[in-house]
């Protein structure tokens, strides 16, 4: 399918290496992929639903040892220490490459090697980027052809360039003691072994588009983040682009399709899905920041999924999606899980493939991490600047994560920099997208911990230099906290669609509409600027969520003192200022 020189040199050393019995291009086609759907349930690997139903629809079930992402086993091999920096694990490449080659050899004997030639964005677009995946896993293949734009026309579009991102998946014997994912950032190379599981195999995801692109990013002068991409469109048909970041299953695909109260809709508020996970930022030639979503799908958390968190992920799963880790409903084979619905199936399979009954279990039946994988244009909400290989320009920058007390509601950034300190000082619980415990507090600036691919005290530097870059054209940036509690450990505010009433302030203050109020944190609305109309909130519910404890700050300044000295040398001079300038005022 190529003559790409690089590509065939990749192909036959990764080939001598794992030795398959057969090997299969992957073009891109339906009738190759709906070919691979029935070898893959012919062996049992993928089941087939109800496809009056559920069309185009199946379920897959992993080991179980293997249901999440394993973040110590996913390693930065760079030339030094230094370079991966101290929030990640650093292997070095040669004792890496030795390892995972010995782990790979002859992994492959009896299988097929599967190519996948992907784009991550639009193909062809300036922001794009292209890698080839080799795979035993049918279920990777499938996978990919939903989370990226696959097959000929990549191939066409690198011609005989060597600008591209090589990846190795073995499954090997999902051997958890043998499992590692691996990023080569300077070989611009990726290597996942002994596991199944989506976020460690869909190699395009965050191994390629975080990991690999952040690295990329700083080296180029652009940014992948861990951000959703939403359109708001007011009454006048006017539409405000919005990038957010949150820790992953915290909230962030709900915010990505948000619908509308019924207040806003009759109004004329509509919203629009550009990206529910990942953003690729670059600054235009107006100067301003621009964004597409380098992925072709959701790969959403289905626990929780239902018709009033998320009704635009829920259609979107209505046909041709994988399910995995889910319930199997015997009585008409579709899939539920734990807040689908309060209807669970009693003659059903669960997530490790046994006889269970919903009415009468107390083990869950779905996963906690479960998952679906579904065509971005599936959903319903999805916007016409989808494919626009230009992007979206945005307008604001929003961190969140999931704390009980400390964090208000919403409030502003002073600046670009003090935008880069609140999200260098994120942090929310524990969720169970990763493997470990749940419900743990953990620093996580940006929602990147886990993705990014170097120094995180460079990273910050990047943000820094890259508002330089952007001047007085830099979008606003703001902090949200959904998840504020009142004495009785209930959430205050209602959150879902109600969360429009927050953007819309947002956006009020991007275009100068409304005043805010300073504090040593940040400007705050008033809470009267909050529209409450159609809730059945009040204002001293507001001033609530908009407090800010003097002590509880303190708290969290040392905290976040004693976070910074990670970094050591490499923490920018920048936020160190506005650490200690914050300190002075509380």
């Amino acid at each position: 399918m190529t003559n790409n020189t690089s590509v065939l040199e990749f192909i036959d050393r990764i080939k001598k290496l794992v030795n398959p019995d057969d090997i299969v291009w992957i073009d891109g086609s339906e009738t190759q992929l709906e070919s691979l759907r029935k070898q893959s349930c012919d062996k049992g690997e993928l089941i087939k639903l109800n496809q009056e139903k559920l069309p185009g629809c199946y379920l897959h079930r992993t080991k179980l040892n293997d249901v999440a992402r394993v973040e110590d086993r996913t390693f930065i091999c760079s030339e030094t220490k230094d370079e991966a920096g101290p929030t990640n694990n650093w292997w070095n490449p040669k004792e890496a490459y030795e390892k995972l080659f010995s782990i790979a050899k002859n992994s492959y004997i009896g299988k097929t090697m599967y190519i996948i030639p992907y784009s991550m964005g639009p193909i062809g677009s300036k922001f794009s980027k292209i890698g080839i995946e080799i795979t035993d896993s049918i279920y990777v293949v499938l996978n990919m052809a939903i989370m990226t734009r696959v097959g000929k026309e990549v191939l066409e579009v690198l011609g005989n360039n060597n600008d591209w991102v090589r990846g190795l998946h073995c499954s090997c014997n999902i051997n958890e003691e043998q499992r590692y994912i691996c990023h080569f950032p300077q070989d611009n190379t990726i290597i996942s072994v002994n596991s199944g599981y989506g976020g460690n195999v869909l190699l395009g995801k965050k191994c390629f588009a975080l990991r690999i692109a952040s690295y990329l990013g700083k080296k180029e002068k652009w940014m992948a983040e861990h951000m959703l991409i939403l359109g708001i469109q007011n009454p006048k048909g006017e539409i405000k682009y919005i990038c957010a970041a949150f820790p992953s299953a915290c909230g962030k695909t709900n915010l990505a399709m948000l619908i509308p109260p019924e207040e806003y809709r009759k109004k004329g508020y509509k919203v629009w899905c550009v990206g529910d996970d990942i953003a690729w930022l670059r600054k235009g030639k107006d100067g301003r920041l621009w964004a597409i979503n380098p992925e072709n799908g959701f790969f959403g958390v289905a626990p929780g999924t239902n018709s009033r968190s998320n009704p635009n992920a829920l259609a979107a799963t209505t046909h041709n999606t994988i399910f995995t880790n889910v319930v199997q409903n015997l009585d008409d084979n579709t899939v539920w899980w734990e807040g689908l619905d309060k209807n669970p199936p009693s003659d059903a399979i669960n997530w490790k493939g046994e006889k269970w009954d919903g009415k009468n279990s107390e083990e869950k039946g779905a996963h906690p991490n479960s998952r679906f994988t579904s065509p971005a244009k599936n959903c319903p909400c999805i916007s016409s600047e989808f494919e626009n290989p230009n992007g979206v320009p945005i307008s604001a920058i929003i961190f969140g994560g999931r704390r009980a007390q400390t964090t208000p509601l919403v409030y502003e950034a002073f600046d670009w920099n003090n935008g880069v300190f609140i999200g260098s000082i994120m942090s929310s619980e524990t969720t169970a997208a990763a493997a470990g415990k749940v419900g743990v507090l953990r620093h996580d600036p940006m929602a990147m911990i886990p993705f990014c691919g170097y120094d995180m005290g460079k990273y910050f530097s990047h943000w820094i230099e890259m508002g330089k870059e952007l001047g007085d054209k830099a979008p606003k940036i703001f902090n949200v906290n959904w998840f504020r509690t009142d004495e009785n450990g209930n959430f205050i505010w209602p959150g879902f669609g109600e969360n429009l009433r927050v953007l819309e302030w947002i956006l009020k203050r991007c275009e100068n509409k409304i005043e805010a109020r300073k504090t040593p944190i940040g400007y705050l609305p008033f809470p009267k600027d909050i529209n409450l109309e159609g809730t059945s909130l009040t204002l001293s519910d507001l001033d609530l969520l908009l407090e800010i404890d003097g002590d509880l700050w303190k708290k969290e300044i040392e905290d976040i003192k004693s976070f910074y000295k990670k970094f050591s040398d490499t923490l920018p001079v920048e936020l160190v200022e506005k650490l200690n300038k914050i300190s002075k005022f509380l």
